[in-house]
């Protein structure tokens, strides 16, 4: 049975009451000491869609997710929490707390710059910091991309703003060494470049 969850308005009110959200400088959950007394189970989700659940329901008001979201965290064994100042509850996410919506550009080959927007209107540049990997799902290979918006929390990249990607996309400027024949496909953004997959074979 799951421990007693406090309610969407219980939670902001803890928050708001610390004077200000551990927002996106840190998002891993703080260790040891750094714990709130009080730890147990949230009855919160968020859905593959990046939709958030609180006892099954829908959070409707998009201000009170994004109030969460500053304190949403990852523990190093993968497991997602909100931390307040008051109590830590874990929280089940489907697949990853983010979706990304939108990808715009600016400037072009290595100068370039990718910026994405995620679902909860949060900014993010894609650089070495903030980078896009592709995790290989399904028994035809294909992979699903993903980018990194703070420290260990992830965002899964639509496939409408991946095919914008594509679109951006330019060959990289050296094969693999595991693959010489194979053309890597990706993007440049913020000096580095990010594969979006391959080209396949030259023969």
């Amino acid at each position: 049975m799951k421990e007693r969850s406090p309610n969407p308005a219980a939670l902001a009110k803890h928050i708001r009451a610390s004077g200000k959200a551990a927002g996106a400088s840190d998002s891993r959950a703080p260790a040891g000491q750094d714990w709130p007394d009080r730890c147990g189970q949230f009855d919160i989700r968020i859905d593959r869609n990046g939709t958030w659940f609180y006892q099954g329901s829908p959070i409707t008001r998009m201000a009170l997710v994004r109030l969460f979201a500053t304190v949403l965290r990852r523990d190093a064994q993968g497991d997602y929490w909100l931390v307040t100042p008051v109590e830590a509850g874990r929280i089940e996410v489907e697949d990853v707390p983010f979706t990304i919506v939108e990808a715009s550009a600016t400037g072009s080959g290595r100068a370039q710059i990718v910026t994405m927007r995620t679902n909860l209107d949060h900014n993010v540049i894609v650089d070495r910091d903030h980078p896009i990997r592709l995790e290989p799902q399904g028994a035809d290979g294909s992979a699903v991309p993903y980018v990194t918006v703070r420290n260990d929390l992830e965002a899964r990249v639509l496939r409408p703003v991946f095919y914008h990607l594509v679109e951006l996309g330019e060959p990289a400027p050296g094969a693999l060494p595991s693959a010489p024949d194979t053309q890597i496909y990706g993007i440049w953004s913020s000096g580095s470049f990010f594969p979006l997959g391959s080209l396949g074979g030259t023969d």
